[in-house]
């Protein structure tokens, strides 16, 4: 094929795989069920007596679907990509592959579209429900075109940096850390371009304009809106949106030429291209030995490496400068809109729109250094080593575990000191800022639990990354989903419960499979089943305001599952990594 044997390979076993079929089906039969769960609520309010109340149900549910497929092939693109191709790295067979006389397009490209081969599937499959609602009225096929438009040229760009970054990086935590920022800073900067704050224009254009032709966010809640103008109405590549889809295109070639240009630079690492051109004793030795003088070591050996030596890589400091940057974005885009004197309610309302993806990427940053410290062990052959020694389960599982807060510590700490800033100007009260803290923690410890158990449960390392960060995405989506849904129906709030109660159980069948089905427990399965009921709860009593249960039943739900997936990590842990301990009657 024209990307060569690495793309022809995979698309030729990934059809033998169930996952490659479950997929789509999977998320078709997710998006079938919030139209359901839309018309439930839309019938159990009111009758539907007229085309117009057809027209607008399915205009809304559009407007719900499309924001929801994009947020699902973006960052499994991302994800995908870049997992792919850092696990080539981590096993050392990146290496294999430059030495074979496949071309720098043929690797790049290949890696590319065959990581994105799943999400693709899964893009396309959306596209006859979609049209199945363009049926009700309210949607035109040209807006259906434009979402699925946007929705595959961002799943591109955001393959396309995944693959850029990971060919660059040395680590897995390094590709997943960076892909996350990057993508992160393009929403949040172009809201705050968006908003005005660099000004209303720009070369006679309005900026919101500007932020429509850029951000992915903006364009497909754009592609989203019905075309009232029958001229363009069936033309993609006609305003703000037809210049995001160049854009979008422009991007991933640069991306992708920049990659092809320099994969055989990056790869193999600096380090070792300035030993093998040097046949020096010292040079080979400086490979092979730390220099310097010799350092103690801690009680807790794994805690040490995690902390004093370079375990995530030799550049780590580029990711927390990277999140430094978002971090300053964010608190800009804080400053930006809010508006201290329209009241605590919109002052706070404002204030948890700004920091919400800043809150979401740091959770999603610490989760992959806590999975991608074990999975780096296993496909490097270290772990092996470390299950033949005298170290308890305890000092493995807490040494990762702190280790991962220890190399996210800017990911934890610094939204901490934004809430203590959100008490100092008195946008928070003294209460919810009590609430807030006690909640952040509890979902810290959450993420890196979550990321220990996946790295412990899947022998495979992209498995592995997938299902751990997979399962916070899938749990932030579907509270968006939720909370946007129950704004739209509002007057039908009574009806929920049950609209909601296949999700409630989808979502706790989901949740078992991915933290119970290989080694499952009781704990385990109880957390999965009343975590998903927790949440709703929560969903619904912060709707109404009533933070004193929000706070408490986050703290109970998420703790007992953080708890039921830790002490599993630490009483089972030889066997679920294969150090069976055999004890005499």
């Amino acid at each position: 094929m024209f990307v060569g044997p690495v793309f022809t390979r995979q698309a030729t076993i990934a059809p033998r795989r169930a996952w490659f079929y479950a997929a789509p089906t999977l998320f078709v039969a997710a998006l079938f069920g919030i139209v359901l769960t839309s018309w439930q609520l839309l019938i159990g309010s009111q009758r539907v007596e007229n085309l117009g109340d057809l027209a607008w149900f399915g205009a809304t549910v559009t407007q719900i679907l499309a924001p929801l497929q994009l947020a699902v092939a973006m960052p499994f693109s991302a994800l995908l990509v870049a997992s792919a191709v850092a696990l080539e790295k981590d096993r050392k067979t990146l290496e294999l592959l430059l030495m074979t006389n496949l071309s720098n397009s043929e690797l790049v490209l290949g890696k590319l579209l065959a990581g994105m081969l799943t999400v693709v599937m899964v893009v396309v499959a959306a596209v006859p429900l979609m049209m199945l609602v363009a049926l009700m009225g309210g949607v035109s096929i040209g807006q259906i075109l434009r979402i699925e438009g946007v929705t595959l040229a961002s799943a591109l760009v955001a393959g396309s940096l995944g693959s850029t970054i990971a060919l660059w990086r040395e680590k897995t935590f390094q590709a997943l850390a960076m892909t996350a920022l990057v993508i992160v800073l393009w929403f949040v900067g172009w809201e705050i371009v968006a908003a005005g704050a660099v000004g209303e224009r720009l070369a006679g254009i309005p900026m919101e304009t500007w932020a429509v032709a850029m951000s992915p966010w903006r364009a497909i809640q754009a592609a989203a809106q019905p075309v009232f103008d029958a001229s363009r109405s069936g033309g993609f590549w006609q305003g703000p949106v037809g210049w995001y889809g160049i854009a979008a295109v422009a991007a991933s070639v640069l991306l992708n030429a920049l990659a092809i240009a320099r994969v055989r630079i990056w790869n193999p690492t600096r380090e070792i291209q300035l030993a093998e051109s040097d046949d020096s004793p010292t040079a080979t030795a400086s490979v092979h030995r730390a220099p310097g003088k010799v350092r103690e070591v801690w009680n807790n050996p794994i805690l040490w490496r995690e902390v004093r030596t370079r375990a995530y890589g030799k550049k780590v400091l580029i990711i927390r400068l990277a999140y430094w940057v978002v971090f300053a974005v964010s608190v800009a885009a804080l400053v930006t809109t809010t508006n201290l004197d329209g009241g605590e309610h919109r002052a706070a309302s404002t204030a948890a729109q700004s920091i919400t993806a800043l809150l979401v990427v740091s959770l999603i940053l610490l989760n992959a250094a806590a999975v991608t410290a074990l999975t780096s062990e296993r496909d490097s052959r270290a772990l092996d080593l470390l299950l033949v020694t005298d170290l308890s389960p305890k000092e493995i599982v807490f040494g990762k575990l702190l280790g991962a807060f220890y190399t996210a510590k800017e990911m934890v700490l610094l939204p901490l000191a934004l809430f203590g800033y959100l008490l100092y100007a008195g946008i928070l009260p003294t209460e919810k800022f009590v609430f807030l803290v006690g909640g952040w923690v509890v979902m810290t410890t959450f993420a890196a639990t979550l990321g220990l158990h996946a790295g412990m449960t899947y022998a495979n390392s992209r498995t592995a990354v997938a299902t751990s960060i997979g399962t916070l995405l899938f749990l932030f989506l579907g509270v968006a989903t939720c909370m946007r849904m129950m704004l739209a129906f509002s007057n039908s709030f009574e009806y929920q419960l049950t609209s909601f109660l296949g999700f409630i159980a989808g979502g706790g069948i989901g949740l078992f499979v991915a933290l119970g089905w290989r080694n499952p427990s009781q704990a385990i399965f109880w957390a999965s089943i009343l975590l998903p009921f927790a949440t709703f709860f929560v969903i619904t009593s912060f709707l109404i305001g009533d933070f004193d249960r929000v706070f408490l039943v986050t703290v109970a739900a998420y703790g007992f599952a953080t708890t039921a997936m830790l002490v599993p990590a630490v009483s089972e842990f030889d066997v679920a990594l294969g150090r069976t301990v055999l004890k005499e009657e």
